[in-house]
């Protein structure tokens, strides 16, 4: 398996790095759809059933599997020999931010039953707040990965 990791390295990253594009791209596009939804739809009507469809489409269709496939890649670069030094900080800070930025995942995928269900909708306002997460999180781990502090 450890040769396996060390010659199959840089397309390991590569898939990492194209999975992570992806599952960043539906946690900024989520909280936005939601903002749309609570602000424009209302509980009812073809509108509200379209945004039900994008966020369901989105959510099961590109952020799932592109966050699976996030952590699959970037456990396996993990696994390979000389990439990873766990007496430094940056992998720590960047496996903590990691994990929020899973639990985010999960929260937007609880609000999106809370949209399907009609209860415990949050404000457009804490929807536009709640999207400025993956970002924060997003610098975390890249001066992480590439500062190496």
């Amino acid at each position: 398996m450890t040769d396996f990791l060390i010659n199959w390295y840089l397309y390991i990253k590569a898939l990492h790095i194209m999975s992570v594009i992806a599952w960043m791209a539906g946690l900024f596009y989520l909280p936005r759809l939601f903002v749309h939804h609570v602000e424009t739809a209302g509980q009812t009507g073809p509108s509200h059933d379209l945004f039900i469809v994008m966020e369901n489409k989105l959510l099961r269709v590109i952020m799932n599997p592109a966050m699976i496939s996030t952590w699959l890649f970037g456990l396996l670069l993990v696994a390979t020999p000389g990439i990873v030094s766990w007496d430094m900080v940056w992998p720590w800070t960047k496996a903590i931010a990691v994990l929020a930025m899973t639990g985010f995942h999960m929260w937007l995928a609880g609000q999106r039953r809370s949209f399907v269900a009609g209860e415990g909708l949050k404000t457009g306002r804490t929807y536009r707040m709640m999207n400025e997460l993956p970002t924060l999180l997003m610098v975390v781990i890249v001066l992480s990965v590439v500062v190496k502090f």
